[in-house]
């Protein structure tokens, strides 16, 4: 049985449980885009999809409508995939527990995908209604915006006419997103030499962090688990000799890491725990109303490989402890607004390796390259190479912009009061689809999403139920 099959209005809640059922993270979208291109076809929609499963779906104008500019809505089809701590579901596999708490729906013990399965679900919604007035409507369904907005950077416009675009990828209603940074990916990479080292093998453990969005909450202080678990080997280290088996940590580069662990050996471990609990204590201090929930542990353990040797241990703790992370720039010019910062999100090792994954954010391009650069020189300095990917450009904001004029107008009559017109710290993919549609005027907007990219995350109800009308609206005003 549907869980929100009584839901109104029923059209948009019907697609996104459906969606709901289909795994669809990140890299793992092939399956919702041909749901979305069989959507198509068995209503005889115009449909397109290429080969990184972006698909493009035109409906033709309304009677009335013929004249009118074209629409395209827009969203992103990939959602970010993450689960709450001894949850055993493989989001590769399996689909979403969907639960109805009050006003919100949520998914249990595992992210949403509100963000971004509402921006699917309405536009479905729109395309299987014919009695919704609206000039041409050219739907847009990117993927793997989480990890890069790879979609959108390999999208073929061609077949898209629209020059005004609605970007249902917000989180907050009543703000109209007009502006976001621009981003990266950055992977620097260690090379690691093993060898045998006798001692004990300790596990250290950070956990029960409460994460988030790099980029819209990077500025709240956030505790990082693989910044945090690197500051506790740098005081192991200088308590005690000690060599790295491994350090690991985060999920997603754009999600603020909950969890990381890593196992070490060392002569002295009475010295290495002694410190490495003192530092925890600091530490819960630092976080105290923060991160509440922030869990230290060490235990003693064995090793299924043999540690680094000395000097790769000295130059992965290097590079952990003195690469940067957080926020780097506030905007001189809108107050309240990170310029520019870098989230270590992902840390992996492996045989030969020690990663580190950056989401790298700016509004200014020249503070993003020079970022580029710092995590560049310090990594060769210690002997590692990085790799920039997914680099996407910043939108800038457009002074004259009759789709925002024409949404604001609307907002008034439906809302009793203006609109938030705001600047975010976080990418949306209207910056590339504005290099690739010369002359594009977009906006983004979406219902209430709590604590996105997290087990979380939760989406308003009423929200999703006030913006709809909005949008109905807007489309309706299109003539």
């Amino acid at each position: 049985m549907a869980v929100l099959g009584h839901l109104e209005p029923k059209g948009v809640f019907r697609y996104f449980e459906e969606l709901c059922a289909i795994p669809h993270g990140s890299g793992n979208t092939k399956a919702v885009s041909d749901w979305c291109v069989s959507f198509a076809k068995v209503r005889g929609l115009e449909v397109h999809q290429d080969t990184m499963h972006n698909v493009i779906i035109v409906k033709e104008a309304s009677t009335g409508y013929e004249d009118a500019e074209p629409m395209i809505l827009q969203g992103h089809l990939d959602m970010v995939c993450e689960k709450a701590s001894g949850c055993a579901k493989d989001m590769e596999q399996e689909g979403l527990d969907l639960a109805i708490e009050g006003d919100f729906i949520r998914a249990v013990d595992t992210t949403l995908g509100g963000d971004d399965g509402i921006a699917v679900a309405m536009a479905l919604a729109i395309l299987d209604d014919d009695s919704i007035p609206h000039p041409r409507l050219e739907v847009l369904l990117t993927t793997e915006e989480e990890i890069g907005m790879l979609g959108a950077t390999a999208l073929d416009a061609a077949p898209l006419r629209g020059r005004q675009l609605l970007n249902l990828d917000s989180e907050a209603e009543g703000v109209f997103t007009v502006s976001c940074a621009g981003g990266s990916r950055v992977t620097c990479r260690l090379p690691v030499v093993r060898e045998a080292y006798a001692g004990t093998v300790l596990r250290v453990r950070v956990s029960g962090l409460q994460g988030g969005h790099s980029g819209v909450e990077i500025h709240k202080g956030l505790a990082n688990a693989n910044v945090l678990l690197g500051k506790l080997l740098r005081e192991a280290s200088a308590a005690a000799e000690v060599r790295l088996v491994y350090a690991a940590g985060g999920l997603k580069d754009n999600a603020i890491p909950v969890a990381a662990e890593a196992v070490l050996v060392t002569p002295d471990a009475q010295a290495a725990e002694a410190a490495i609990r003192a530092m925890a204590v600091e530490l819960q201090q630092v976080y105290r109303g923060v991160d509440d929930g922030l869990w230290i542990d060490v235990e003693k353990t064995t090793a299924e490989q043999l540690p680094m040797n000395d000097d790769s241990t000295r130059r992965g703790l290097q590079l952990l402890t003195c690469l940067p992370n957080g926020v780097q720039e506030m905007s001189p010019d809108i107050e309240g607004l990170v310029q520019t910062s870098l989230n270590l999100g992902i840390m992996e090792t492996n045989e030969a390796e020690l990663s580190m994954v950056f989401c790298v954010r700016s509004s200014v391009a020249a503070q993003k390259i020079m970022l580029h650069h710092r995590l560049r020189d310090l990594t060769v300095q210690l002997g590692g190479t990085i790799e920039v990917s997914g680099d996407y450009p910043a939108w800038e904001y457009r002074r004259e912009s009759p789709l925002r004029q024409r949404m604001t107008e609307v907002f008034r009559e439906q809302y009793g009061r203006e609109p938030v017109i705001e600047a975010i710290h976080a990418g949306v993919e209207c910056g590339i689809l504005c290099g690739k549609l010369l002359g594009l005027d977009c906006v983004s907007i979406g219902p209430d999403l709590l604590e996105i990219h997290t087990p979380r995350e939760r989406m308003s109800i009423s929200s999703v139920q006030r913006v709809w009308v909005f949008v109905l609206e807007v489309l309706k005003r299109s003539e």
